[in-house]
C-alpha cells in the first residue's frame, strides 16, 4: 500500500496543483473579488517562475520528502505512530491535525523572528492578491520548511495515506485562499469555520503589520481561533485596505531577480515582534 502511494504521488500532486490552479484563474477571470492593476502577464510569468525554481531547488536538497519519509518511518518503525498501537483513523486524523497546527506554528516563526520574516516577507510583497500569490515562496523559506516538515513526519510517524492528502490539501488551499474570487458573504461566513478563505486570509496580506501578523492558518482556521491571532476584517474593510508591505512597493519589485535578493535589501521591519508594532498594540 505504502509502496503504491509512493509511486502515485507526483502524478497526484501535479493533477491537483494544476486542476486547482486552472480553476482558480477560471474563477478569477469570471468573477474577480477586486480589480487588478497589475497585468497578470507580469505576476504570473514571474511568480510561476518562482515556483518552478522552488520545486528544483527542493528535490536537489533533500533526498526525500514528507510522503517518501512517512512511507521510510513505517518500513522502520520511527515516530509515535509506528511504536504505539492507534486504529489507522485515529493515526490518519491525528496526524494531520498534527501537521496543519505545526504549518501555522512555523508561520508564526516565521513572522516573529527577524531573520525569518526577512526571508517570508518576500510572499507578503506582491503587490495583488490572487492564485498566484500562494505560490511566491522563498527558495530557501521552502527548505527550511521542508526541513520542519520531515523533522515532524519522522517524531510522529503518520501513516504514509494521511502524509499525501494532507500535502495535497496544503497546495490546493494556499492556491484557493488567496485566489482573487467573490464569494457570497453569507458562503464565506459558514465557510470559514472549516476552512481558510480567501476573505479570512486576504487580511493577513494587508499593508497594516497589525493584520499582516494575524490570520496565520492555511488550510484550518481553527488555530487561529483558539490562539488568539484571527481578525474577522481589516479594519478599513476589504475594499479600502492595501496588499503589500511598505518596503516594496513598485513594479519592478515584482521580477524574480528582485524577489530572490529581497531578503537582503533594507530593515528586517514590520514583524511581529517589531517594537513600533507591538508598541502601538499596547497603546504606546
Amino acid at each position: 500500500m505504502s509502496a503504491t502511494i509512493l509511486a502515485a504521488e507526483p502524478a497526484i500532486r501535479l493533477a491537483f496543483f494544476l486542476g486547482v490552479l486552472a480553476a482558480m484563474a477560471l474563477w478569477e477571470v469570471a468573477a474577480p473579488r477586486w480589480r487588478q492593476e497589475i497585468p497578470r502577464v507580469v505576476r504570473w510569468t514571474n511568480n510561476i517562475t518562482l515556483v518552478l525554481l522552488d520545486t528544483v531547488i527542493l528535490r536537489l536538497t533533500f533526498p526525500i520528502l514528507a510522503v517518501g519519509l512517512a512511507v521510510m518511518a513505517g518500513e522502520r518503525g520511527w515516530g509515535l505512530f509506528n511504536t504505539v498501537g492507534a486504529p489507522p483513523w485515529v493515526a490518519v486524523l491525528v496526524s494531520m491535525l498534527v501537521l496543519d497546527l505545526a504549518i501555522y506554528l512555523q508561520h508564526v516563526v516565521f513572522h516573529a523572528v527577524p531573520g525569518l520574516w526577512r526571508l517570508h516577507r518576500m510572499h507578503h510583497a506582491d503587490l495583488e492578491f490572487d492564485a498566484t500569490t500562494g505560490l511566491r515562496f522563498h527558495p530557501v523559506e521552502i527548505v527550511l520548511s521542508m526541513a520542519v516538515k520531515l523533522a515532524v513526519v519522522a517524531a510522529l510517524g503518520p501513516p504514509a495515506v494521511a502524509v499525501l492528502p494532507f500535502e495535497v490539501a496544503l497546495n490546493a488551499t494556499a492556491l484557493f485562499n488567496h485566489a482573487n474570487i467573490a464569494l457570497p458573504p453569507r458562503a464565506d461566513r459558514w465557510l470559514r469555520l472549516v476552512i481558510v478563505t480567501p476573505d479570512m486570509h486576504r487580511v493577513h496580506h494587508s499593508v497594516d503589520p497589525r493584520e499582516t501578523n494575524s490570520n496565520y492558518g492555511f488550510n484550518l482556521p481553527w488555530w487561529d481561533r483558539l490562539l488568539g491571532t484571527y481578525v474577522a476584517c481589516p479594519a478599513k474593510g476589504h475594499e479600502g485596505m492595501e496588499i503589500g508591505i511598505e518596503q516594496f512597493r513598485t513594479r519592478r519589485d515584482l521580477w524574480l531577480d528582485r524577489m530572490l535578493v529581497q531578503p537582503l535589501r533594507g530593515p528586517a521591519s514590520g514583524h511581529a515582534l517589531d517594537p513600533r508594532i507591538t508598541g502601538r498594540r499596547d497603546g504606546g
